[in-house]
């Protein structure tokens, strides 16, 4: 069912966090929060324990720069993506989901008390990624749209155009090293989108946002192709590529980046076989 399904991303977080603090991950050198629904995090005193599907957080040293803090939601969807970043003053949305997904992903948001969202990403043209963000779109005061410059003919990449348009609103297409920021948050495009109309995961926009100490990777569906197209930097937490796919998250893109927490947004029982064994 699907609320069966939606409780599985918190058990597979859990698992990676507990190998990889067994695997001697510094808690120290991240200082930072990640929100997961059921999860509490507490890096600083090398923690992870179960909530009762409750939201909570762990405030750590060091992830307050000037009375700001940056809280990062890796919203729970099933076999989809989206992920919430926010400060006091201000939000950021990579991703809202399947299209069934929307209206959740529109309450969690307000349920924050967020009526604006300044940055909109939506990664690449799959269902899974962008199916909610008209309901976003429509509920939302939107600053600014990220998405990669290419196109499908599915009823859902037209919702999402339908949805651009009556608001008035203008796609802008991120290329490498162009650079913005939220709130205090520095953000980044990492690669190129990829433009092959047979592979839409290979068009995935991937952003390093760094807040303080502390530094995130967000994925989308990139796969192998793209991760061979730099030489990646350290980060603390990684939003692990096309849902654990075997097809991405290679050995040698891991020794570059050496990820100390790794998130991998998944279905129960999917059809995919996501994640692949050879990837956790």
């Amino acid at each position: 069912t699907k609320a069966k399904s939606k409780k599985i991303i918190g058990i597979v977080a859990t698992i990676v966090i507990l190998i990889l603090i067994a695997l001697g991950a510094n808690p120290e050198t991240i200082n930072t929060i990640s929100k997961i629904t059921g999860i509490n995090i507490n890096l600083e005193q090398n923690i992870t324990e179960t909530s009762n599907n409750n939201l909570s957080s762990q405030e750590t040293k060091n992830n307050i720069i000037n009375g700001e803090e940056l809280i990062v939601d890796y919203i729970d969807v099933g076999q989809a993506d989206s992920i919430l970043l926010r400060t006091q003053d201000t939000a950021m949305l990579i991703d809202a989901g399947n299209n069934g997904d929307g209206e959740d992903v529109e309450k969690y948001i307000k349920d924050k008390g967020i009526n604006e969202i300044e940055y909109l990403i939506g990664t690449h043209p799959h269902e899974d990624h962008i199916g909610g963000l008209d309901n976003i779109i429509n509920e939302f005061n939107i600053g600014t749209i990220y998405m990669p410059n290419i196109t499908t003919n599915t009823k859902t990449y037209e919702d999402v155009l339908t949805a651009i348009e009556n608001k008035g609103l203008n796609i802008n297409i991120p290329k490498k090293g162009d650079k913005f920021n939220l709130g205090k948050a520095e953000c980044e495009v990492m690669t190129d989108s990829i433009l092959d109309k047979n592979n839409l995961n290979l068009a995935s926009i991937v952003i390093k946002i760094t807040f303080g100490n502390n530094t995130f990777l967000f994925t989308g569906d990139a796969e192998t192709e793209n991760e061979e197209t730099i030489n990646w930097p350290k980060v603390d937490v990684l939003k692990v590529g096309h849902h654990g796919s075997n097809t991405s998250t290679s050995e040698e893109f891991l020794n570059q980046i050496q990820p100390k927490i790794a998130i991998i947004s998944v279905g129960e029982d999917n059809d995919y076989g996501h994640p692949n064994s050879e990837t956790i």
